[in-house]
Order: C-alpha cells, then sequence, then structure tokens
C-alpha cells in the first residue's frame, strides 16, 4: 500500500534577472526583468508503506526541494502530495507528529547541553508518555551503544556520536516515515556501518525511510527504490536492480595478466582502464558476450595471475544518467 503519493509535483521560484553594470543596476530600479526557474516539473511517484527510497540527483537537480515539499516545510506551486493520508503544508502542525527528519549537515541537537537534555525537550514537544519514552529511548540508546555518551555535553562528542544521537533525537516519537538528507557525510567506515544497521533495524520494525545522499553505497545497501531527479524532471522512478538493468547488462573484470601483451580486443568487450602492461580493468557488455565466453577468450589469449569479476558500479550507472539528455524510465 503506498504511504507516499506524489501526482505532478511542480515548484517555480521567480527571481529577476540583473546586470553587472552600473546602467544595468539603475535600470532595474525602475523595470526588473522578471525569470522564472522551474526547481522541480511534473514529478509524480509513489512510495509504499515500509519500503526504504532513495531519492537521488546532481548538485540543483530539485531533490532537496522535493524534499523540503514532502516534510511541509514548502508549498508546491502545484501538484498533488498526499503523506499517510495528509497534506504536508495544510494538515502540518498534526502531520509532523507522524515523520521524522535527520539532516546531516544540521544539527537538532542543542549545542552546550547534552543529548539527554535534548530528548527530553522533545519528549515536552510531542508529549511522549514517560513510560513510552523510557522504553524507546532505552532501546534507541542501547542499539547504538550510546548509554555512555547521552550525558556529556553535545559540544565535546565526535561526529559519528552526534550523528547517532541525531537518529535517537528523530525517533522517540516513533514516527511512521523518516526523511533522511545525507545521514552518512563526513562519517567513518565505522560509524557509518553502525548507522546503516540502525536504519535497517527501524525498517524492519515497520519504518518507511526517504533518503537523499549522493554516498551511492547508501543506496546500494539500504534503498529497494530509487527516484532520479535531474534538471527538476523524473527520469527514473524503478528498483535498484532495474536501475542497473536500465542501461545493459555489463560486469566489470579485472584481470592482472603474468606478463605482458600486445592488447586485449575481444567482442562485446572495453578496456576502460590499463594500470600498466599486466594490469587491465574490462567492461563487458553481456548483450554481446557472456562471461563464460570473455574468460575463455581470455585463456585463449593469454597468461593471467589473477582475476575478478564485479557489478557495473552505481557511480558509473548514476554518473551515465545524470550526463543523458535523452533518458528516461
Amino acid at each position: 500500500m503506498a504511504i507516499i503519493n506524489v501526482s505532478n509535483l511542480t515548484k517555480i521560484y521567480n527571481t529577476y534577472r540583473r546586470g553587472s553594470s552600473f546602467t544595468d543596476t539603475l535600470k532595474s530600479f525602475f523595470r526588473r526583468e522578471k525569470i522564472s526557474i522551474h526547481a522541480v516539473h511534473d514529478v509524480s511517484f509513489q512510495v509504499e508503506e515500509g519500503q526504504i527510497a532513495g531519492i537521488l540527483g546532481p548538485n540543483g537537480a530539485g531533490k532537496s526541494t522535493t524534499i523540503k515539499m514532502l516534510t511541509g516545510t514548502l508549498y508546491p506551486t502545484s501538484g498533488n502530495i498526499s503523506v499517510m493520508g495528509y497534506t504536508p503544508f495544510r494538515d502540518r502542525s498534526t502531520y509532523v507528529n507522524h515523520i521524522g527528519a535527520v539532516f546531516g549537515q544540521k544539527s537538532q541537537l542543542v549545542w552546550d547541553i547534552p543529548p539527554i537534555d535534548s530528548f527530553h525537550m522533545n519528549k515536552a514537544i510531542y508529549a511522549i508518555p514517560e513510560k513510552e519514552f523510557n522504553k524507546t529511548l532505552e532501546e534507541l540508546t542501547g542499539l547504538f551503544e550510546l548509554e555512555d555518551v547521552i550525558e556529556k555535553p553535545t559540544r565535546v562528542l565526535s561526529l559519528g556520536e552526534r550523528m547517532k544521537c541525531e537518529f535517537v533525537m528523530a525517533m522517540l516519537h516513533r514516527p511512521k516515515i523518516v526523511f533522511l538528507d545525507e545521514p552518512t557525510i563526513g562519517l567513518d567506515v565505522i560509524a557509518k556501518q553502525k548507522i546503516r544497521a540502525f536504519i535497517k533495524e527501524m525498517n524492519r520494525q515497520g519504518v518507511t525511510f526517504i533518503l537523499t545522499t549522493h554516498d551511492l553505497e547508501d543506496v546500494e545497501q539500504l534503498a529497494r527504490k530509487v527516484i532520479i531527479i535531474n534538471h527538476g524532471q523524473k527520469v527514473f522512478d524503478d528498483t535498484l536492480q532495474n536501475l542497473k538493468m536500465n542501461l545493459g547488462a555489463k560486469k566489470i573484470i579485472r584481470v592482472i595478466l603474468a606478463k605482458p601483451v600486445a592488447d586485449i580486443k575481444l567482442d562485446g568487450v572495453n578496456v576502460i582502464e590499463k594500470n600498466s602492461d599486466l594490469e587491465y580493468t574490462l567492461e563487458v557488455n553481456l548483450e554481446n558476450n557472456s562471461i563464460n565466453a570473455v574468460i575463455r577468450q581470455l585463456t585463449e589469449m593469454c597468461e593471467f595471475s589473477d582475476i575478478s569479476i564485479k557489478e557495473l558500479p552505481m557511480e558509473n550507472i548514476i554518473t551515465e544518467i545524470y550526463e543523458s539528455k535523452s533518458f528516461k524510465e
């Protein structure tokens, strides 16, 4: 069942063109040329209850504007949004009791007091019953192993510790949907894994997550559905697996040779990187050749000491979509 329904969503910002010369500046006092910028244009999608959906796009694509409209902090110019039956910008005072948000570059914690005091502040804001608050706090701090951390002033905590506390802050009132904007930005590998494990556990408990990020590892490990917005328009809306298949079935082969060869030329195989005379990275188009056939041909052509086969990196797929003006779902 769809918990989020977005239909023909559009957001237009109006601004004015102003020249850089003195004459242009003087003219602007009397007559300004109005410019309309379509930050989001006719975007429609659905998110099912219990999903983790990734909204991706390059800087300036319109994904942050979309998230702001979903959380009710921005009014759309046109189109309809229904989240859990609420219209976010119209029902905001009631709606916010059912959602949470974690922004990697904006903190909800009060800098000079311990996180536990900020948690109690949220308890009062959301009118969380004492028994329910204590149970939730114990569960969440236990998952993150924060029992000794939440008593320290926020300003002395590491970035990883603060981000874990941000998640606790967002989850205390047991929201049904949580919006995540760059939740692992700047974190080390261990902290990222802790955050991702927490998101998966909350998702298993029925929480729906909407994730915007430039860290494609977050997407690969968490999201089952991917929505890509570019130049304000939706260009992809499907599963992560179908995203990988959309540009053709491809594999990456990394091979280390025992001795140099003149060149590697095979049907359906492109040499995308040559690190040395002995180390090659190949891209195999599976529509033109099979992995078994490529390995057999490589064995006949050269002697190699090591070989590995991987999926096409997400970076390659996303970059090709971003740069393709004609790509449509």
